[in-house]
């Protein structure tokens, strides 16, 4: 039902390659299944438990965001725009302007503002402005 995997067991795997490489090799020549089943079993159960911390993280980050940009904001809030905010950590201002159907100098006005506010952090890479909610990507690579 997602369109993107949520719950990715590589970052465990890294944290525990040795037990993961002797484990296949355990299973490989003594048949060790079992033990096998159950580190994936733990590494489900951590992965799971990390990811629904960070999803509870996302959640209260961006109703702060929300906050803020209602009371500091008021005239380009819209749910839509905080859509945007938190649909990649980063946006531009091309992605504004398809997002929301606005036109290009409401989008550079609405991130201009946000980046004024500290909500975003405005970074110039050759002739293209990036926009990061860095408190997301922060998150993010946690």
């Amino acid at each position: 039902m997602l369109d993107l995997p949520v719950l990715t067991l590589s970052r465990y795997i890294m944290r525990h390659k040795a037990d993961y490489y002797s484990g296949l090799q355990a299973v490989r020549e003594k048949e060790a299944l079992e033990a096998w089943v159950l580190y994936m079993l733990r590494a489900v159960e951590e992965t799971s438990r990390e990811t629904l911390a960070k999803v509870h993280g996302i959640r209260a980050l961006m109703q702060e965001t929300k906050q803020r940009l209602r009371s500091e904001l008021p005239k380009i809030y819209s749910q839509d725009l905080l859509n945007n905010l938190f649909r990649h950590p980063y946006t531009r201002i091309e992605y504004i302007e398809r997002d929301l159907g606005v036109s290009r100098p409401t989008a550079t006005k609405y991130l201009t503002a946000l980046a004024t506010k500290g909500v975003l952090r405005k970074i110039k890479s050759g002739r293209t402005n990036f926009y990061v909610n860095e408190s997301l990507f922060k998150l993010l690579s946690e």
